[in-house]
């Protein structure tokens, strides 16, 4: 028994119709196994970083320790800020360490960093001119644990009118103890 529309229909009717069908039922099928594929890879990402978390959730449980005494040295360690003038004081300090190494320091500039429950800070930005070695040495005595001073932006260049000297733009901000520590 077929129904009466389809046995109205001519056989070049019947088969434009078997192709619109099969055309809608191949895109159905393609949307909804796309639909399925997409949920299975989002659930294979999702899985690769929570097995990536869980691995640094055990390293953190491993090193705890660890963790804990960093953070005891951090209280007991990390200076208290007393004022805006400790930008000035540290751009003294990076000047002496500048001469130290013969680094030339250029535009230098002082202001007050951000404030985080971590940590608040000063920086002072400038630009060297310097030869290489001497600039690693000033690099590395700059930067000391006690010293709490981090390179927050670094750019370092080949002076194009001397290619034995380097020139650099340094923001650098000393980090102190987090208000009411």
């Amino acid at each position: 028994m077929m129904p009466a529309w389809y046995q109205r229909m001519n056989q070049r009717e019947r088969v434009l119709g078997a192709i619109v069908v099969g055309a809608i039922f191949l895109l159905l099928n393609l949307y909804v196994w796309g639909k399925l594929f997409g949920a299975l890879d989002r659930a294979r990402t999702d899985l690769v970083a929570r097995k990536n978390t869980r691995k640094v959730q055990e390293v953190y449980i491993k090193e705890r320790n660890l963790w804990e005494k960093r953070a005891q040295w951090l209280k007991e360690k990390q200076p208290v800020l007393k004022g805006p003038g400790e930008a000035s004081t540290l751009l003294d300090q990076v000047k002496a360490i500048a001469g130290k190494h013969n680094v030339v320091i250029e535009n230098p500039a002082i202001g007050t960093g951000d404030s985080t429950p971590e940590r608040q800070s000063v920086f002072a930005s400038f630009e060297v001119k310097s030869p290489w070695p001497p600039l690693v040495r000033f690099l590395y005595d700059v930067q000391q644990p006690e010293s709490f001073v981090v390179f927050e932006s670094v750019t370092l260049n080949i002076d194009p009118a001397d290619p034995t000297m380097m020139r650099g733009k340094f923001k650098i901000a000393r980090w102190f103890a987090p208000t009411g520590k």
